[in-house]
């Protein structure tokens, strides 16, 4: 069981694919009207990267992009957060960096994914066993790694490296259902990576998947706190979250505010909730924190750019009430 101490440390190396999104200007329009789009950085691990580094904490990414002009958008937004690229590899030939279009409205939100031949899934194991991880405090992966291969073994050669390393592996769910083989795959490799981890983040849709019963998700949030997990956080949209550790279950509301798009809110809090554990707040205050950058993201354009600093966050808890439960 790793040290969770070692957080504090504040040095992050996070698994898995960046790339750019695109949003229609202004917000509100919809992409199959849009005239102008504004360009960011996305995907999921670039997006917790850059909420980590909003936060002051120092962020390495890998990841393997595309040797074309997307793929080199996506470095220089990462080398512009402050996110360390040497582990970050170019694929030739004909992978292709994600490219994500989303819109900036709630009603009849759309957004479209282009995936096919992805990059980072490209990402291998000389990839990983290249690195030192002496040098960080924890590994993060977003389950989007493990979706195909040679990723997937890239990804669990990393948690093996890193644990032996004594770094904490902090696993984010984030089930992708067009991104799998198959759902027996998927739920086989998710439940083989969660024993693997020692912080474990989700939404209840994906810890039921997991345990192959939608009703059985807390169940499952449970067996895994009680088994090997030090904490997990069992996400529940408007009703807040569940989180359990060792010492048993808390419960925690959300923030309410004027939402501008529904999505980036996971990556939001995954940033925030593990910035706030390296900053010493408890594991309850950390959820709190997490929860309200959640909120800020989705009331911004874009989602790495929507990450907030700690003098935002901090304005934000500040000025809004709750974080309330239903």
């Amino acid at each position: 069981m790793a040290d969770l101490n070692r957080l504090g440390e504040n040095r992050f190396l996070v698994l898995g694919r960046a790339g750019m999104d695109l949003y229609p200007d202004p917000p509100g329009t919809s992409i199959e009207e849009a005239r102008r789009f504004t360009a960011c950085l996305g995907g999921s691990s670039g997006n917790i990267a850059a909420g980590l580094a909003r936060h002051g904490a120092q962020v390495a990414l890998v990841t393997r992009v595309s040797q074309d002009p997307v793929g080199q958008f996506c470095l220089k937004e990462l080398e512009s957060y402050g996110i360390e690229t040497s582990y970050v590899t170019t694929s030739t030939g004909e992978t292709r960096t994600s490219l994500a279009l989303a819109e900036s409205r709630l009603e009849n939100h759309q957004a479209v994914l282009y995936r096919n031949g992805a990059a980072d899934f490209e990402m291998s194991a000389e990839d990983v066993q290249k690195i030192d991880y002496t040098r960080f405090s924890a590994l993060i992966a977003t389950g989007t790694c493990l979706a195909a291969e040679p990723s997937r073994s890239a990804t669990f050669k990393a948690f093996e490296m890193a644990s032996a390393a004594g770094l904490p592996v902090i696993f984010d769910i984030d089930y992708r259902p067009y991104s799998w083989p198959s759902a027996d795959i998927a739920a086989e490799t998710y439940s083989r990576a969660a024993d693997l981890c020692d912080i474990i983040i989700g939404n209840d849709v994906e810890f039921g998947f997991m345990a192959g019963d939608y009703d059985q998700g807390l169940a499952k949030a449970r067996q895994l706190a009680a088994d090997s997990a030090q904490i997990v956080v069992y996400k529940m949209g408007e009703k807040g979250a569940i989180t359990l550790t060792k010492a048993g279950e808390t419960q925690t509301g959300i923030f309410q505010v004027q939402a501008l798009k529904p999505v980036g809110a996971g990556d939001a809090f995954m940033g925030g909730f593990v910035a706030s554990l390296a900053a010493g707040h408890s594991v309850k205050d950390a959820v709190t924190r997490g929860s309200a950058c959640a909120s800020i993201v989705v009331s911004r354009v874009g989602c790495a750019p929507a990450m907030p600093t700690p003098a935002e966050l901090s304005d934000f808890l500040n000025t809004h009430p709750g974080p309330t439960l239903p």
